[in-house]
């Protein structure tokens, strides 16, 4: 038996799972644990007693030490000179301390429910401190978003550029036959491809390299990047830390990946990133990005998201509470000053994040929407890369459709959509329609009357052409007027799902 299968069957005879820690410490202990904060799982392990499952998830959740005799008992099958060879742990006198974080990773998308391990660096609570400028990430907020974002349809080659501790190459590993992962730290790719083997993950390649340079010459179906993004001052005195410093100034790392992406996808083949943009003076941080866009080599296809901006200060403070430096220490606001000193000098107010999906075109692009959608997602069960698919599944079908072809479409109204009308007390008419979604990016649509009867009667039966036809009758409009005004947004909902095509 190999050291990370008898890792992995340690792992599971301890019930070292999602479900198996919450019911040790409770779901209130777990919520803070995602908060940052130990004390009352460590509370909850006092009460518990013994036993492989608390001394596995002390040693390596809380990033606490154990007893000798805990630690030999919780890795039968791996033993103490194992888990050290892996790089796991550091053996003391009569303590084991852990050298790396280890925990379950438990996702729903596409194929159903799955469950992984996966090793990282030690974070800020067990160091105790600031994090070191070569640290390896674990599964955190933006590796999630970007994981549920992934498109999920079957491929034949995936690039997950700068891929850490190896999170979006394992997900990607799901739909592509080949994944190629890439990191410019050693250390990155060593963890990540222990994650691989210790899950049973295979077909993955490991490069090490900057950017597009380990497959120079290579194109993919997919690309996914959580890139090192985070803009950061080029100050002495201001970690770099590689997980997240691409070490460009401002938001160059952005626009360097969608320039160089169209010519690493194959025609069709798309790519995905988490991204910042700046926003300089009074101009549309979004219309920047527009330009990156049509700047790039190859003709794509674009649909970008902002999800969020943060003024300048804010954006600093959350970067290098980040790092691990605390706030009202001096050392924070040397920090604070060096990232402000950097944003006043570029004219720097705002920044914004979001989502970026590009696809190499088939020749015209077809697909440009530059959006911003703050606020709550809609559920999502299985990720939102699923009601991503449908919504350019849609896009394509009805891109080639003159309105003519597409006024004789029967169409049906999504089944996680709902109607609110808001009306004065006593008022006989609405002063305001809203079509909400449900699902996928939890949509509100405000509509008139003419869009709100026409989205009501979609029901499969009657054609678009057919109900805009009815509706000009019953309101006494001009039909041909009346299908201009509305052909457009009935469009676009098909796009964003709250209409579905026959």
């Amino acid at each position: 038996m190999t050291s990370t299968a008898a890792l992995r069957s340690d792992l599971a005879a301890a019930g070292f799972t999602v479900d198996g820690l919450t019911a040790l410490w409770g779901e209130e202990a777990a919520n803070a644990l995602h908060r940052g904060q130990r004390v009352p799982a460590e509370r909850a392990l006092a009460r518990s007693g013994a036993g492989p499952l608390a001394t596995l998830a002390a040693l390596f959740v809380l990033g606490r030490p154990v007893e000798r005799d805990a630690a030999i008992a919780a890795l039968p099958s791996l033993g103490l000179d194992g888990a050290r060879e892996l790089g796991l742990i550091r053996v003391d006198a009569g303590a084991v301390a852990p050298a790396v974080d280890l925990r379950p990773y438990a996702f729903v998308d596409g194929l159903g429910p799955a469950e992984w391990w996966i090793v990282s660096d030690l974070g800020e609570l067990a160091l105790g401190g600031p994090l070191p400028e070569d640290h390896v990430l674990g599964v955190g907020g933006a590796s999630m978003t970007l994981s549920g974002l992934m498109l999920q349809r079957p491929v034949g080659s995936a690039l997950d550029l700068g891929t850490g501790c190896g999170i979006q190459a394992l997900h990607a590993s799901r739909h592509a036959e080949r994944v190629v992962a890439t990191d410019i730290s050693e250390r990155a790719l060593r963890l990540a491809a222990l994650n691989a083997e210790l899950n049973g993950v295979e077909g993955i390649e490991f490069r090490l390299g900057s950017m597009f340079e380990p497959v120079a010459g290579e194109t993919f179906d997919h690309i996914v990047s959580n890139p090192p993004f985070v803009i950061t001052p080029r100050t002495e005195g201001v970690p770099a830390y590689e997980y997240r410093d691409g070490g460009m100034v401002g938001d160059g790392l952005v626009a360097s990946f969608i320039a160089g992406a169209g010519a690493h996808l194959n025609p069709g083949g798309v790519a995905q990133l988490l991204g910042n943009w700046e926003y300089h003076g009074t101009a549309d941080a979004l219309e920047r990005v527009r330009g990156w866009v049509d700047d790039s080599t190859e003709p794509l296809d674009a649909w970008v998201i902002e999800r969020d901006t943060e003024d300048a200060a804010q954006y600093a403070e959350t970067w290098i509470r980040d790092g691990g430096t605390r706030p009202g220490t001096p050392q924070f606001d040397a920090l604070l000053g060096a990232w402000l000193d950097d944003f006043e000098a570029r004219g720097v107010r705002e920044v914004g994040f979001g989502y970026v999906l590009l696809r190499r075109a088939e020749g015209v692009p077809t697909l440009r929407r530059f959006e911003r959608l703050h606020g709550a997602l809609g559920a999502n069960q299985a990720g939102l890369g699923v009601h991503l698919g449908d919504c350019l599944a849609a896009h394509d079908a009805q891109a080639a459709l003159d309105d003519d072809a597409f006024g004789a479409l029967r169409l049906t109204v999504a089944g996680d959509v709902t109607e609110e009308r808001h009306l004065w007390p006593g008022a006989e008419s609405p002063t305001a329609i809203l079509l909400r979604q449900g699902g996928g990016f939890g949509r509100a649509v405000a509509a008139d009357t003419g869009l709100a009867a026409l989205v009501g009667a979609c029901d499969g039966e009657l054609s678009v052409a057919a109900i805009v036809g009815a509706l000009a009758q019953l309101l006494e409009v001009d039909e041909d007027a009346l299908r201009a005004d509305l052909l457009p947004t009935v469009r676009a909902l098909v796009t964003d799902g709250l209409l579905r095509l026959p």
